[in-house]
C-alpha cells in the first residue's frame, strides 16, 4: 500500500448507471459478507439500518440473525482530496487490533464500488455508550465524570505509546514536517469547500504557518479524538470498549491529538445545536487543565506549545465543518443534522485566534 492516502472516489454510481443513494444493496452485501465473516452466512434474513451521529463517513448496522456487523463507506457528493479512504482506515484498525488500544475487530475491506455503490469495510459491532450531548454529561456524577476523563486521556497516551514499526505502520505517514503540511493541507481543503467569506479564517492560517512547531514527536495520530468517538461501558464507569472513526489517522505529531481534545473540551461552548458535547460547560467535569496535567504525567511529553496545537484544531475543525456546510448547500447532506455547522464556523475561527494569542 502507498504511504500516501489515495484520493477517495466521489460517490461512484451503482451498476447499470443508477445513482448512489448511500443505502447498501442487501443482496450484494450478503454475498460479500458471507465470504468475510468467520462463521459464514447465517440462515436468517439480513437487515441494514443507518447509524446516526456522524457528519462525515456513512456508517450502517447490519443485523443478520445473531450477528451484528458495522460497515463504513464515504459520504455522498463533495468529497475532499485524501479524505474518506476506506483502505487506510481499515489498515489502521487491523494493525491496532492486537494492541492495548481498544478498536472494533476488522472483518474485511471491499474496494469494489459495484457491491454497495462505494468502497467500504466491515467490522464488529461493539456495544457501549457514546456521549453526544450535554444532557448525558450532566447526568454523570462527579466521580464517574473523573473516571471517564481519565480513561479518555489514558487511552490517548496509550495510542501515542504504540510503536508504529512494531505494528506494521512505520510507513503510515510522513512525520517529518507533519504540522507544516497539515497547515497547508487544511488551507487547501478550506479553499475547495469555500462557499462564503469567513472573517479571520485566512489570517488564522497565516498565523499558524508563521509559528508552526518544529520539534514535535512522532506517533500514531487519531486525528479526531473526542468523547463521541469513543464507546464507554455503561456498567463500568471509565472503561472504554472501543475507539471509533479513524478516517483521519496517520503517523505524525501526537500533540495534534491533544490539541484537538482540548478544543472539543471547551470550543463548542455556547454553540446552538452543537454537534458535540462540551464537558467544560459541566461544573462537575474536570477542566482542560486537568486533561493537560493527566496527559503530561502519562506521556512524559512537554506541553509548552499546546496553545498552538489547540489553535490548529480550531482551524481544522472549522475547515471540516465548512466542507459539511458546502455539502448541505449542494443538497448532498442532511441539513437538519447539520443545523449548528454553519453558525459554528466563524466562532471556531475566533476562538482559534484566542488560543494562539493566549496559550495558557
Amino acid at each position: 500500500m502507498s504511504t500516501r492516502p489515495a484520493p477517495a472516489p466521489a460517490s461512484p454510481g451503482r451498476p447499470g448507471g443508477a445513482p448512489d443513494t448511500g443505502a447498501p444493496d442487501t443482496e450484494a452485501l450478503r454475498a460479500w459478507l458471507t465470504a468475510q465473516l468467520p462463521g459464514g452466512a447465517p440462515a436468517a434474513a439480513l437487515s441494514v439500518s443507518r447509524l446516526t451521529g456522524g457528519l462525515s463517513n456513512l456508517t450502517y448496522l447490519v443485523d443478520w440473525g445473531a450477528d451484528r456487523v458495522v460497515i463504513r463507506r464515504p459520504p455522498l457528493g463533495h468529497v475532499l482530496e485524501t479524505a474518506h479512504d476506506m483502505g487506510r482506515e481499515y489498515r489502521l484498525l487491523t494493525a491496532l487490533a492486537p494492541t492495548s488500544v481498544p478498536v472494533p475487530r476488522p472483518y474485511g475491506l471491499c474496494q469494489d464500488p459495484g457491491v454497495i455503490g462505494a468502497p467500504f469495510y466491515a467490522m464488529s459491532w461493539v456495544p457501549g455508550e457514546t456521549f453526544r450531548g450535554d444532557a448525558q454529561l450532566a447526568a454523570l456524577g462527579g466521580p464517574d465524570a473523573a473516571l471517564t476523563t481519565h480513561a479518555l486521556v489514558d487511552t490517548l497516551a496509550e495510542l501515542h505509546a504504540v510503536d508504529p514499526d512494531r505494528v506494521g505502520l512505520g510507513d503510515f505517514g510522513r512525520p517529518q514536517g507533519f504540522m507544516a503540511r497539515q497547515v497547508r493541507r487544511w488551507r487547501r481543503q478550506w479553499e475547495q469547500s469555500r462557499t462564503r467569506q469567513v472573517p479571520g479564517a485566512d489570517e488564522l492560517n497565516d498565523r499558524l504557518a508563521a509559528g508552526c512547531p518544529t520539534r514535535g514527536g512522532v506517533a500514531l495520530v487519531h486525528g479526531d479524538y473526542k468523547l463521541d468517538n469513543l464507546l464507554f461501558d455503561p456498567a463500568r464507569p471509565g472503561r472504554i470498549n472501543a475507539v471509533l472513526d479513524w478516517e483521519m489517522s496517520t503517523l505524525g505529531d501526537p500533540l495534534a491529538d491533544l490539541g484537538m481534545l482540548c478544543m472539543y473540551w471547551e470550543g463548542f461552548s455556547g454553540v446552538a445545536h452543537s454537534p458535540v458535547a462540551t464537558p467544560a460547560d459541566q461544573p462537575h467535569w474536570p477542566g482542560r487543565r486537568d486533561l493537560l496535567e493527566r496527559y503530561a504525567a502519562r506521556s512524559g511529553r512537554p506541553l509548552d506549545e499546546v496553545g498552538w496545537y489547540t489553535a490548529f484544531a480550531y482551524y481544522k475543525i472549522a475547515a471540516i465543518l465548512e466542507g459539511i456546510h458546502c455539502r448541505v448547500t449542494q443538497g448532498l447532506a442532511d441539513g437538519q443534522d447539520s443545523r449548528g455547522v454553519a453558525a459554528a464556523v466563524p466562532l471556531l475561527i475566533e476562538r482559534g485566534h484566542a488560543a494562539l494569542s493566549d496559550p495558557s
